[in-house]
């Protein structure tokens, strides 16, 4: 998948899921499945691992739940509560247990014990207790503010309102799930039929509908219970294990999982995880997998958080469901970058309690890989993409092959190949040639402008914008903002389906975005492999819009030390490097930019805080370091707010230098730089 393509599937991941997550934590009444939200949250950090450039701080990977309802009060965390990064695999346990030894910089032979323990499904609750007595207690809402239920958490009886012993901290916040078991669902719903209402679709639905009961008397006629896992806010340390931690919370009067085991290796791991799966018929309660944690608390203060997960725990998700269904045609969709991206139109079957009729296929070598055409029966499955993908075919339909365009079905221009002039490289996607001259190209590029994560115009989306172009009202970005100035002739508001006040809220919202941060103005350009991740990077380095332009334009050869500084910068590779200089080198870019900026501004990035030493600073790490990974330096160096980059210049603050440092150091002397030693480093960031 090209950078194009993953951008504009993410943009449709990323609604999916907000949907999903207001229908599952706030509405309590999910329409996905586990495996299908699993499918969606799988292909987006798929493709965000691929695509790191393209991550964003509005991404659902970066989040966690939905906003709460307003129905209760609201409760702040005092330390998030995220969410897990999934394994569906064997091998994706296998990867996880090496990714950690790799980031802490351990032999892969060593030894790092691991937690595994079921992953109930229900309803995320804190508990707050102070000089152990119970004080408040909220759902996880998006991970930073949940609603206060505390009225109605008291009326659990696995809900100690007074600790026992007296081992705890004085404050303690412990985290768990609420649900309810299987034989009291059923009477539940015995009840609900009885009484001529409908039954609860899940133990889990039912879960969190009694916990958010306005009146607590309603919840406290429900029986739910309350598992305890982990921990929030504390006042002091209670254990040095994972295992150790949970075991106090049992002495604490707190119900646990008596199934939580510690482990050596993947391979004990994934039988434990099997040895669950074949008993999860019979344990009484609702679980979709198995979660592993590192045991070493000292080792998970290393390794932090990424986004919205842990680095040092994932949940070994159940496999999804797959399905068997016919392909009735596929069809060649046009992207923003002039991709061409074959779906498969399918005879609509249900997977996983969702009837699904399309199915992605990727690109020309995909098709052939598959042998797959019109007529083939197909096994399709949804553990990968919110378009379920297609596995195999299970019978030949007989019909002849599939054979793929060679000109763009919708403007009919040449559909080519990219080739990298370097390595000889052929790009497996053809793409329109025809560039903004192609309507689906041009109108694509239009709605990736005022998409939510760019300039967000509310009531201007994906049907406006087909509307305003098929009329010749907007043809590039700047147009968008004189539609008000032309409406004395375009006269919206007597158009079918308007009238005054949605074209006035309409010019409203326009007018509410003449001014834009420097990152999301950069996004909204839609440069090939420039997403919201490296427009964050590239504002962050250069701050100012006026400074970041002028020094591309300044880019002559790859020696010019505009291209150095831009290549400098860590995360930002060749593809994207080369992306910017040759956009904003085009007349025709440079012509949409300036009509543009006679009708925004671009507010310029802020600059780090100097909370710490570092922040602000530009740090280059090389050789072998021997207390850190190469990832954990970085990411230590990141959270204090310097800058993190990739080659030495004479805008380098801090070389630090391990054993069998070269050229970098070689060039960081001639310079004049600060060298700092790893122990030298470590010292100055304590």
């Amino acid at each position: 998948m090209t950078e194009g393509q993953a951008r504009k599937r993410l943009k449709e991941l990323t609604m999916e899921i907000r949907i999903a997550d207001q229908q599952y934590y706030q509405d309590d009444a999910p329409v996905l499945s586990d495996a299908e939200y699993d499918a969606l949250r799988k292909e987006l950090l798929a493709l965000e691992t691929e695509f790191p450039q393209l991550v964003t701080s509005e991404s659902p990977s970066q989040n966690v739940g939905a906003k709460p309802s307003g129905k209760f009060g609201k409760i702040t965390h005092k330390v998030p509560m995220l969410s897990l990064d999934n394994a569906f695999t064997d091998e994706d346990v296998a990867e996880f247990t090496v990714r950690i030894k790799r980031f802490l910089n351990l032999p892969q032979e060593s030894v790092v014990e691991f937690t595994a323990e079921p992953k109930i499904d229900g309803l995320s609750a804190a508990l707050r207790y102070e000089k152990g007595v119970f004080v408040s207690g909220a759902t996880r809402g998006d991970g930073q503010v949940g609603e206060d239920v505390t009225a109605n958490l008291r009326t659990l009886d696995t809900v100690p309102q007074k600790l026992l012993g007296t081992d705890w901290p004085d404050i303690l916040e412990i985290r768990g799930e609420v649900y309810i078991d299987h034989v009291d669902f059923d009477v539940m719903n015995d009840a609900q039929i009885a009484a001529g209402k409908d039954p609860y679709k899940n133990p889990r639905n039912a879960a969190a509908g009694s916990l958010r009961q306005i009146d607590p008397s309603v919840t406290a006629n429900r029986p739910l219970k309350f598992y305890a896992y982990t921990w929030g806010e504390i006042s002091a340390p209670f254990s040095n294990t994972q295992m150790g931690a949970v075991e106090a919370m049992a002495r604490w009067g707190f119900s646990t999982n008596d199934l939580m085991k510690a482990h050596e290796s993947s391979r004990s791991m994934i039988a434990h995880y099997n040895a669950i799966e074949e008993a999860r018929a019979g344990l009484g309660y609702d679980i979709d997998g198995v979660v592993y944690k590192v045991n070493d608390l000292t080792l998970q203060e290393r390794l932090g958080f990424v986004s919205r997960a842990p680095r040092w725990a994932i949940a070994h998700k159940f496999p999804a469901e797959k399905a068997i269904t016919v392909i009735n045609d596929i069809e060649i969709q046009v992207g923003r970058t002039g991709a061409l991206t074959p779906v498969a139109k399918l005879e609509p079957v249900t997977v996983g309690g969702a009837v699904v009729s399309n199915a992605t296929l990727h690109n020309e070598d995909e098709i052939k890989r598959l042998g797959v055409k019109p007529g083939d029966t197909v096994e399709i499955q949804r553990a990968g993409d919110v378009i379920p993908q297609v596995l195999r075919v299970t019978k030949d339909g007989d019909a002849p092959s599939f054979v793929f365009p060679t000109h763009c079905p919708v403007c009919g221009a040449e559909a080519k190949s990219d080739v990298d002039a370097k390595t000889g490289r052929v790009d497996i996607v053809k793409r329109c040639s025809n560039g903004m001259n192609c309507p689906a190209q041009a109108i694509e590029s239009l709605i990736h402008f005022v998409s939510r994560r760019a300039f967000d115009i509310d009531g201007m989306g994906e049907k406006q914008i087909e509307l305003f172009y098929e009329r010749k009202l907007v043809n590039e970005p700047a147009d968008i903002f004189t539609l008000e100035d032309r409406n004395s002739d375009i006269q919206l508001e007597k158009w079918e389906g308007w009238g005054d006040t949605s074209a006035q809220n309409l010019f409203a919202a326009i007018n509410n975005r003449r001014s834009i941060d420097f990152d999301k103005f950069l996004y909204a350009l839609g440069i090939r492999h420039i997403g919201q991740g490296n427009a964050n990077l590239l504002a962050k380095h250069y701050l100012a819009w006026d400074k970041f332009y002028h020094e591309i334009q300044s880019i002559g050869s790859e020696d010019s030390l505009a291209w150095t500084e831009l290549m400098a910068i860590d995360g930002v590779g060749i593809g994207a490097a080369s992306a910017i200089k040759e956009f904003f080198h085009l007349e025709n870019n440079k012509t949409l930019i300036s009509n543009l900026l006679r009708q925004v501004s671009v507010i310029d990035a802020v600059a780090p805080s100097a909370d710490s030493v570092v922040a602000g600073k530009t740090v280059v790490f090389t050789g072998k370091l021997e207390k850190f990974s190469r990832d954990e330096a970085k990411a230590k160096a990141q959270s204090l707010g310097a800058k993190v980059s990739g080659s030495v210049s004479a805008k380098t603050d801090y070389l630090v230098a391990g054993p069998g440092a070269g050229s970098k150091l070689k060039k960081a002397t001639e310079l004049g730089l600060h060298v700092l030693s790893e122990d030298d480093w470590i010292a100055l960031i304590t």
